[in-house]
């Protein structure tokens, strides 16, 4: 297990040619470990064994940057496969609820689930407030996708409680930068490729053991076996007790490339890493005159709906994003202060 805590200066090291790549929110970009061990594997005979221990490393690594055991996690590909069992998993004419504006992946698996399931949505802000006794799940991204903002997750949590509601967490946009406590949320759902900086067909559910028991393993493979090695032919297979009975079969190559990028991060100084990745976008905002949000998040995003300003970003060699009419920048540790001078006199000149 590792022990040492990495500070940004040494997670920045492991990156390259990430000048002006401010889309962290978008995609993340491949460490130097990632790359060398995609390609040493692509150099290899396919090994099984190798794969199925590269995945059980991948599973320790998510449990330790989200504070939970292994025990609890099962394995994906894409956080709306997941979250469509959940769906799947509701009672008739259950409620949703959900802020507007939320991440498609996360809502339209309720939205088109059938069997008179209702999906409300309402501001972020007054998510918590929203929450009434005849609310069965509260799906929410603690980190926005399209504006970078920060749920109250204490306080969603604690009213979700109080009216016996399940909680379903997105930490897609977050984990890799923000503090995340899974044992927080009855269930949560995140894909690698974005601030963990991993091959994209990586993510992973991390469910309570109650909530567990009211869910179907609608995806159950040879993988999702006790002993998946022995789960591969008929239909008498036990599937595993603890949350892996929800798994599909890996994406091997991809756990290959996620395996030292998630090591990284899970040994990184959460704290610090958080100060330095919201400080680049707040020292970007200071310079453009935009106001500081309520709650820190190193996406700066601002109104841009002909896509002026995404265009003098891109012609000036920095990568960014627009969405719903915004100019959106995301600063992670692979950047530092010269992409904030890089940006700014794109737009300032």
């Amino acid at each position: 297990m590792q022990t040492t805590t990495l500070l940004p200066e040494e997670l920045h090291a492991a990156f390259s040619g990430a000048r002006g790549y401010l889309a962290a929110c978008s995609t993340g970009l491949p460490t130097h470990a990632t790359r060398a061990a995609v390609v040493a594997d692509l150099d290899a005979r396919p090994d099984l064994v190798h794969y199925a221990a590269v995945t059980e490393r991948c599973r320790s690594h998510f449990a330790r940057l989200v504070n939970t055991a292994p025990e609890r996690i099962a394995i994906g590909s894409q956080t709306s496969v997941m979250v469509g069992m959940i769906a799947a998993s509701l009672p008739d004419g259950a409620t949703v609820l959900c802020p507007e504006g939320e991440f498609s992946s996360l809502v339209l698996p309720f939205a088109h689930a059938g069997r008179d399931i209702r999906v409300r949505a309402v501001p972020l802000a007054d998510l918590a407030r929203a929450i009434t006794a005849d609310v069965d799940l509260v799906a929410f991204s603690i980190v926005q996708s399209a504006t970078g903002e920060v749920a109250d997750a204490t306080a969603i949590v604690d009213a979700a409680r109080r009216n016996n509601a399940r909680t379903l967490c997105d930490a897609t946009q977050a984990a890799g930068w923000l503090p995340v406590d899974a044992e927080m949320f009855d269930a949560l759902v995140c894909h690698t490729y974005k601030w963990l900086c991993a091959p994209r067909g990586v993510a992973f559910l991390v469910v309570g053991d109650d909530f567990a028991a009211t869910l179907t393993p609608l995806h159950a493979g040879w993988y999702a076996g006790e002993d998946p090695w022995a789960a591969c032919y008929g239909v008498d297979a036990s599937l595993a007790r603890s949350a892996r009975r929800f798994d599909v079969s890996p994406a091997w190559q991809a756990m290959v490339g996620a395996e030292p990028a998630l090591a990284m991060f899970a040994g990184a100084d959460a704290s610090a890493l958080h100060t330095r990745v919201t400080g680049l976008a707040s020292a970007f905002r200071e310079r453009l005159g935009l106001p500081e949000p309520l709650r820190a998040t190193p996406i700066v995003t601002w109104p841009d709906p002909a896509g002026a300003d995404l265009a003098r970003l891109t012609a000036a060699g920095v990568t960014a994003s627009g969405r719903r009419g915004n100019a959106r920048l995301a600063f992670h540790v692979f950047n530092d202060e010269s992409d904030v001078e890089l940006a700014v006199a794109a737009l300032l000149g």
